[in-house]
């Protein structure tokens, strides 16, 4: 739980968390921009300005449990010039959070030959790799295929014609509620949590990497 951090660490942290949130916006905005639908550009959100994507819950449970959400990108389909559009939008947010992470995670390897270099009293290579973690825990997680989340868009992609209709139409009607569920079912319930696998596998990355 990163509340349990340092107020220091906190607080350089929180500059990192908008950073990749932003950023995983602005990727949505851009690709939706190159495929024809300038809904979002339209509405200011074509920006690195955070403060036109941050939400605050999905702020807050970024801090709380490593993962979270932004404000959502409108998007209108009718603008679309190509063929599966919503699945190269959804997949941008992610996606630019996985290069962040990478890019970071080179960042570390170069540094970690140098001298220790102390942030604010902390050990930069220490917020860097927090900083990769915090990356590859919002890719992860907004992969999955429940509720709102980006993977609900890409995940269908995957699927046969028949299988991808019904999906989508069962996750309009239950996705955001199983999601709701189990957040919830992982907050109430002592040494649960079904998205514990995220951390694990972020952590497998960073090591690949690292």
């Amino acid at each position: 739980m990163l509340l349990n951090l340092p107020p220091q660490v906190l607080i350089i942290l929180a500059f990192c968390l908008i950073f990749a949130l932003t950023f995983h916006e602005f990727g949505h905005v851009y690709i939706a921009h190159l495929c024809g639908d300038d809904t979002a550009k339209e509405a200011g959100r074509m920006s690195l300005n955070p403060i036109v994507h941050l939400d605050l819950l999905g702020s807050i449970m970024v801090l709380i449990a490593g993962f979270g959400y932004a404000r959502p990108v409108p998007v209108n389909p009718n603008n679309f010039r190509f063929r599966n559009a919503d699945f190269y939008i959804a997949s941008a947010g992610p996606l630019m959070n996985l290069l962040l992470g990478i890019i970071a995670s080179f960042i570390y390897g170069i540094l970690a030959q140098q001298s220790i270099i102390i942030l604010a009293g902390v050990p930069l290579l220490f917020l860097l790799k927090l900083f990769v973690i915090i990356n590859f825990n919002l890719f992860l997680f907004n992969l999955i295929p429940l509720g709102p989340l980006d993977g609900n868009s890409v995940f269908p992609q995957f699927l046969p014609l028949n299988l991808k209709k019904r999906y989508q139409r069962w996750n309009i009607r239950y996705g955001a509620y199983v999601l709701a569920g189990l957040v919830l079912l992982s907050i109430i319930i002592p040494n649960f949590n079904a998205f514990s696998w995220i951390y694990k596998v972020s952590m497998t990355m960073i090591n690949g990497l690292i």
